[in-house]
């Protein structure tokens, strides 16, 4: 199975106190990276975040948005500073009786006064309220590898495509590939009699032939396509990430693919060669995106 590194999903979860909203989005990445924005008094819960994730995700940045409204989140409690309220009020009578006024001094002031009332906020997390937060996190992540399945399908599709153009060019080449010799042979006569009007040196043009032969054999480079096509057929039909041998296997057939194209001395295989290096570059970007 092929899955890609993008993907999106979204999960709300909500009970009688508060609604949960989870969304995250992947991403191409070397490795697993995994960011997570939430609420500060929930911040407690990211490494729990991370591991209800990684079951879902084996490559790729995902980017988790955790938003958590409701009255539920916080206990809030009044405050009341009595010291420092008394410090004001005996403050404020000596006032009056230093400069002889006549303010009166009421409870509504005192209160206004800074310092002597603060709300104070309690973290009102429960188990239940864990529980749903988690549960949002998993069926946001697997909207996000159904995604990501889908369109893993899509580059399969098209990897097969462009796997099956290279197929058709090794067995162009694998056909063409004797008469290089016969060719080059042919050419070397022709050359030798256009120079040398006497007959020519019969051994000495077989020692020639026998040495380019050498030189232009790629039957090895040809089995090596066909093992390397063989094993990225059979790594697209795993369950595991894929993305790094892919890469591998795209660098080897390039690899031997280019050395067909510097060996043989023939313009039908270099046109080939050229077809299929544009497919492998096309099975090159859609690897980048493999999980």
């Amino acid at each position: 199975m092929v899955y890609s590194m993008t993907g999106f999903g979204r999960s709300m979860k909500k009970n009688e106190q508060l609604a949960i909203t989870v969304e995250m989005k992947s991403v191409n990445h070397r490795f697993c990276e995994i960011s997570i924005r939430i609420p500060r008094q929930w911040m407690a819960f990211e490494d729990k975040i991370k591991k209800a994730i990684l079951p879902y995700v084996k490559r790729g940045k995902v980017e988790v948005f955790v938003n958590i409204e409701g009255d539920g989140l916080v206990k809030r409690k009044l405050h009341i500073d009595w010291e420092l309220m008394k410090d004001y009020y005996h403050s404020l009578q000596k006032a009056n009786e230093q400069f002889a006024l006549h303010d009166r001094v009421t409870l509504a002031h005192l209160f206004q006064l800074e310092g002597v009332t603060e709300i104070m906020e309690e973290e009102n997390v429960n188990e239940e309220m864990e529980q749903l937060l988690l549960a949002a996190v998993k069926e946001a992540a697997e909207q996000l590898v159904l995604m990501r399945k889908q369109e893993g399908e899509a580059l399969l599709a098209d990897i097969k495509a462009q796997l099956s153009q290279i197929e058709k060019g090794v067995q162009a080449i694998e056909k063409w590939a004797p008469d290089v010799i016969e060719h080059y042979r042919e050419r070397l006569l022709k050359r030798i009699h256009e120079l040398v009007p006497l007959p020519a040196d019969e051994s000495r043009i077989l020692t020639e032939v026998a040495i380019f032969a050498e030189k232009a054999d790629i039957n090895e480079e040809l089995k090596r396509i066909r093992s390397h096509l063989q094993q990225v057929a059979a790594t697209l039909q795993t369950d595991e990430s894929i993305g790094r041998k892919l890469d591998f296997l795209v660098q080897e057939l390039n690899r031997e693919i280019n050395t067909i194209g510097a060996k043989a001395n023939d313009s039908r295989i270099a046109t080939q060669v050229v077809e299929m290096k544009s497919a492998l570059e096309k099975i090159k970007e859609q690897v980048q995106n493999i999980e």
